[in-house]
C-alpha cells in the first residue's frame, strides 16, 4: 500500500511537472503567435505602403511614358519640320548659288563689254583727235584760201561787187551777176572770165572741199525776149551756175569737186522791194564745204 501510495505520489508529481512544462510552452507559443501576428500586421502595413508607392510609381511611370511618347512625337514632328527646312534651305542655297554663278558670268560679260568699250572709246578718241586735228588743219588751209581770195579780189570787194566770208570750215564767195553776165544772159562775159581766172588760180590748190557754184536771181519774172531760152528764173540761175562750173573746169579745177545749183529767187540775201536789194540778190555764189557734207 505504501508502495502504491508512493507510486501515486510520484506519478502525481510527474503529471504536475508535465502540466507545468506544457503550459509554459503553450504560453511561449501564444507569445510567439502574438509576435508573429504583430510582425504580419507590420508587414501587411508595409506591403500596403509599398503597394501604394508602387501604384504611385506606376502612375508616375505611365505619365512619364505618356510624356515620353508626346516628346517622341514632338521630336519626330520637329525632325520632319527640320528635315523639310533643311531641304528647303538647301534648295534655296542651290538657287542662290545658281544666281550667284549667273551674276558672276554676267559680271564677267559686263567686264568684257566694258573693256571692249574702253578700247573702242580709246580708238574713237584717237580717231576724234585725229579728225579734229585734220579739221583744224583744213580750217587753217581754208583761212589761207580766204586770205588769198580777199587779197586777190580786194578791189572788187571794196566796190561791193564781191563778198568773201568764212564760217569755220565753210567759205563763201559771192559775186553780183553784172561782173560775170550781161542782163538776161547765162554766158560768162570777157571781164567776168578774167575774174574767174584769178579765182581759179586760187581754187586749183583746194583738194579737200566741195566747190558748189550757186546761181541766184531776183524775183522779176523772165521777160518775153528770153522766155524761149529760159522759161523761168530756175532755168536762168541753173544755166549761169553750170556755165561757171564748165569754165572753172577748163581752168584746171578738178570736176569731181565741182557741182552747179540754181536757186532762182528763193534764197535772197536782201529784200526785193528795192533796186539795190534786187541787185544784191542777182548773184553767183562759190561755196567751199567739206567733202563729207551733204549737198
Amino acid at each position: 500500500m505504501k508502495l502504491v501510495r508512493m507510486l501515486s505520489i510520484v506519478l502525481g508529481m510527474l503529471f504536475f511537472s508535465g502540466c507545468v512544462v506544457a503550459q509554459s510552452k503553450y504560453d511561449a507559443s501564444l507569445a510567439d503567435i502574438a509576435n508573429l501576428k504583430k510582425d504580419v500586421s507590420t508587414l501587411e502595413e508595409n506591403l500596403r505602403a509599398k503597394e501604394a508607392e508602387k501604384k504611385n510609381l506606376e502612375a508616375e511611370l505611365s505619365k512619364l511614358r505618356e510624356e515620353d511618347a508626346n516628346l517622341r512625337q514632338l521630336l519626330d514632328a520637329k525632325k520632319d519640320e527640320l528635315t523639310k527646312n533643311v531641304t528647303d534651305l538647301r534648295a534655296k542655297l542651290s538657287e542662290r548659288e545658281g544666281r550667284i554663278k549667273e551674276a558672276e558670268n554676267e559680271l564677267k560679260a559686263k567686264d568684257m563689254q566694258i573693256a571692249e568699250l574702253k578700247t573702242a572709246i580709246a580708238g574713237l578718241s584717237q580717231e576724234k583727235s585725229k579728225a579734229l586735228e585734220e579739221k583744224e588743219k583744213a580750217i587753217e588751209e581754208l583761212k589761207k584760201t580766204y586770205t588769198n581770195l580777199v587779197t586777190e579780189l580786194n578791189e572788187e570787194i571794196k566796190k561791193g561787187e564781191i563778198a568773201v566770208t568764212q564760217l569755220r570750215d565753210k567759205l563763201s564767195l559771192s559775186m553780183v551777176d553784172k561782173i560775170l553776165f550781161d542782163s538776161g544772159s547765162a554766158d560768162v562775159k570777157k571781164d567776168g572770165k578774167k575774174v574767174l581766172d584769178r579765182v581759179a588760180e586760187i581754187l586749183k590748190k583746194v583738194a579737200d572741199k566741195q566747190i558748189r557754184i550757186e546761181g541766184h536771181t531776183d524775183n522779176v519774172p523772165i521777160g518775153p525776149r528770153i522766155a524761149k531760152k529760159f522759161a523761168t528764173n530756175w532755168e536762168l540761175s541753173n544755166a549761169r551756175a553750170t556755165n561757171v562750173v564748165r569754165y572753172l573746169q577748163e581752168k584746171g579745177i578738178d570736176p569731181k569737186l565741182l557741182s552747179p545749183a540754181g536757186y532762182a529767187e528763193y534764197r535772197p540775201v536782201e529784200s526785193n522791194e528795192t533796186e539795190e536789194g534786187k541787185a544784191k540778190n542777182r548773184r553767183i555764189g562759190i561755196v567751199l564745204i567739206p567733202l563729207d557734207s551733204a549737198l
